[in-house]
């Protein structure tokens, strides 16, 4: 029996829709890994150990992360490659596929004191913000337009002032040792909290409570803390208030990521439309203040040992 023959034009036609395809595939499976090879090394959190010239380390722990300060030598106070470096890091966790909690602590004997005055001032005055167009950073203070979407811990100990306080105020869970001594204490100085305790130690503590030591400027301890709603837990130890944070960022971890996140932005729709405007007016009114005469005699008084004679002026 005679073999069948093919049809020219069937055979072009089959050889053309299968090429067409295997083109398709190949071009189909190209764009993905151009859109996965960027994904992956923008995610990339990688570790950070402790050194003379690391101020923000990193350590990861399988599906957590900790994330520490490391300006010993100056009380953990946050200048602004730090805040940046800081920022960078946050950005990173979040983009990160493989972390689902993390934890943020300071090394040494404070958590930290807060902003490095000296190192920021110029920055400030002249209105320029270390993060002002930056896309590849998440502010921990949630005053640029990126903001976290998964869960941060943080853990304080020892001294944890004013900018340190309202970072603690950012975490989504707050952790302290027995021996946390916190402060707002700006306007003993000339200032006034710029980093967002006038909009979240007002909400968590209630009016009273925080208006009581942000215009006194008295500091308080963790029990206060923990009587006023903001810390959660309190450890007896710096160490043991580390470990209980990384306790409760693997149970976070545990849960459904997606129904985690969700949480985090069910109660951000309701937090956020409230707190947005107030945050966007923080740099401009923190600016102004570093202008003012007040402000010059507050740091001149501080570096002389003195009490300061301020003119509202």
């Amino acid at each position: 029996m005679a073999a069948m023959k093919t049809a020219p034009s069937d055979v072009g036609r089959r050889t053309l829709i299968t090429g067409a395809a295997m083109t398709a595939v190949a071009a189909a499976a190209r764009a993905r890994l151009r859109a996965q090879a960027p994904a992956t090394a923008a995610a990339a959190l990688a570790d950070a150990p402790p050194s003379a010239t690391t101020t923000i380390t990193v350590e990861r722990r399988g599906d957590i992360v900790l994330i520490g300060f490391n300006r010993t030598g100056i009380f953990n106070r946050l200048d602004p490659p730090s805040r940046v470096r800081l920022a960078e890091v946050l950005y990173r966790y979040e983009h990160d596929a493989a972390l689902r909690a993390a934890v943020l602590f300071g090394h040494g004997d404070h958590f930290s004191r807060g902003i490095d005055v000296d190192a920021s001032q110029a920055g400030i005055t002249s209105g320029q913000r270390t993060l002002s167009g930056r896309s590849d950073t998440v502010d921990v203070l949630g005053k640029a337009p990126s903001r976290l979407t998964k869960p941060l811990v943080v853990v304080a100990h020892g001294d944890t002032w004013n900018l340190g306080h309202e970072i603690y105020l950012s975490g989504d869970i707050r952790i302290a040792a027995a021996n946390t001594n916190f402060g707002q204490d700006e306007n003993t100085h000339g200032r006034f909290p710029g980093g967002g305790a006038t909009i979240r130690f007002v909400r968590e503590a209630g009016w009273g409570n925080a208006m009581r030591y942000m215009l006194t400027g008295d500091h308080w301890g963790a029990d206060e803390s923990r009587r006023m709603g903001v810390t959660q837990e309190i450890a007896a130890t710096p160490a043991a208030a580390l470990e209980l944070g990384v306790t409760m960022a693997r149970r976070i971890a545990a849960c459904g990521p997606l129904s985690i996140k969700a949480t985090l932005a069910s109660a951000h729709h309701y937090v956020d439309p409230i707190e947005a405007d107030a945050l966007s007016r923080l740099d401009a009114q923190y600016s102004a203040l570093y202008k003012t005469e007040d402000f010059i005699e507050g740091r001149r008084a501080e570096s002389e040992g003195r009490p300061p004679r301020y003119q509202g002026r």
